[in-house]
């Protein structure tokens, strides 16, 4: 089918904007396993008396890989396939017997529970913290010890827990002064609380300093889903422009963690949209602050009518080739106009391998691998590889190639 006009793509953006975030937001819904808070969140609520955590003995905090690969090729998995030895053997076991060379683990997912061991002390006083993962380090040195590349997912602006001990931070309803909800019953930080940033950062920052090869912030975008002329900002004043709101906040976390890795998940229509969707993300502001960049190009939350196509989801080479060629451009494009430092990051989108819109075999998993290699062939610098998502973390083997390409003696030095 012949492509319709950007006009099309920028008009019908709100909607596809609603089908990806509710996508999303179901998948990681999925994920979880307990969530046994009252939704209904007081603005005005009495926090949470601070959690009893159990002590555990862990070893001693790792260091990143000494080489890590160019081009990251990852898996996703939640902080519950991580703590279980059988998921564990599975996803170590994929990624050694295939081209997979890396993992993010959840370490901070939409609950807000921390799954770790953490030493911060506000997680801990605002019962945020739930021992999934019960000795962090040793994992992380498991996973080194086969070289493989660990990411820690961090869910920064969406956090049940920090909204139920903080709601001073946390959106309110305009019409009930309660705690303000998406559709999904979920709560949110403000985008503009430097306290929400300084708390989060705090949270990447000791997950590097335990080995982490990287830190992956995810949901670092306003809310959407929901009501949103009901909402009210503690912090946003409503004037400034969103985009730069969240261009602020790239910029802090930056600042705030100078040398160590850190990439940014973005929505998929920020690839050929400029207007910030709605939700402040804006591809030029994020890619000079972040080492790579992460659009969330899943085929299935695309709207209908994306490029001319009924159902995005059966054509995932066009869909991801189209989106990526436009990123490309763009990331060229930015680095010729700009007369600073030369552009360093890389692009690394996250692809589709679950079954929504369409049944998700090794071809159309493939397919998606493919029309990155085929967008980014001219342009090699940009390329920082792929990662898949499935929120059951049951992969499609047979789409990846049969080559490792890790060793298998560690690359770390204590």
């Amino acid at each position: 089918m012949r492509v319709r006009s950007v006009t099309i793509v920028l008009f019908l953006g709100l909607i596809g904007l609603g089908l990806f975030l509710f996508s999303r937001q179901s998948n990681d819904i999925l994920i979880n396993v307990s969530e046994d808070e009252d939704p209904g969140i007081e603005k005005k609520a009495t926090p949470p008396p601070p959690a009893v955590i159990p002590k555990v003995t862990d070893i001693e905090p790792q260091k990143p890989l000494s080489f890590p690969p160019d081009k990251i090729k990852a898996i996703y998995a939640t902080s519950w396939s991580a703590s279980s030895e059988k998921k564990l053997r599975y996803i170590i076991d994929l990624i050694k017997e295939t081209e997979l060379n890396a993992v993010v683990i959840d370490v901070k997912d939409y609950s807000g529970y921390l799954a770790y061991n953490t030493e911060l002390e506000l997680p801990k006083k605002y019962n945020a913290v739930e021992l999934r993962i019960p000795q962090l380090n040793k994992l992380i040195k498991r996973l080194h010890d086969e070289n493989i590349y660990v990411i820690g997912r961090i869910s920064v602006f969406q956090d049940q827990r920090l909204a139920l001990a903080r709601p001073e931070l946390a959106l309110y309803s305009s019409t009930t002064g309660a705690t303000w909800k998406d559709h999904k019953g979920l709560t949110w930080m403000d985008a503009a609380s430097t306290e929400v940033w300084d708390y989060n950062i705090a949270v990447a920052k000791e997950i590097l300093s335990r080995g982490f090869d990287e830190a992956n912030l995810d949901y670092i975008r306003f809310a959407s889903d929901g009501d949103l002329n009901d909402i009210k900002y503690p912090s946003w004043d409503e004037k400034q422009l969103k985009t730069r709101v969240m261009k602020d906040f790239f910029e802090y976390v930056r600042f705030q963690i100078p040398d160590g890795r850190i990439s940014a998940d973005l929505f998929g229509l920020v690839t050929v949209n400029k207007d910030g969707l709605g939700i402040g993300q804006h591809l030029e502001f994020a890619a000079p602050n972040f080492d790579a960049v992460a659009p969330m190009t899943y085929p299935s939350h695309y709207f209908p009518g994306f490029i001319g196509f009924e159902n995005p989801a059966d054509h995932p080479y066009e869909v991801i080739k189209y989106s990526m060629d436009s990123a490309v451009k763009r990331m060229v494009d930015f680095q010729s106009l700009s007369s600073t430092t030369p552009l360093t990051v890389k692009m690394r989108p996250w692809f589709q391998d679950f079954n929504l819109g369409a049944n998700y075999d090794s071809e159309k998993v493939r397919a998606q691998i493919q029309a990155w290699e085929d967008s980014v062939a001219g342009h090699p610098e940009l390329d920082g590889g792929w990662m898949l998502w499935n929120p059951s973390n049951l992969y499609t083997r047979e789409a990846l190639a049969a080559e490792p390409l890790i060793n298998q003696s560690p690359v770390t030095s204590n």
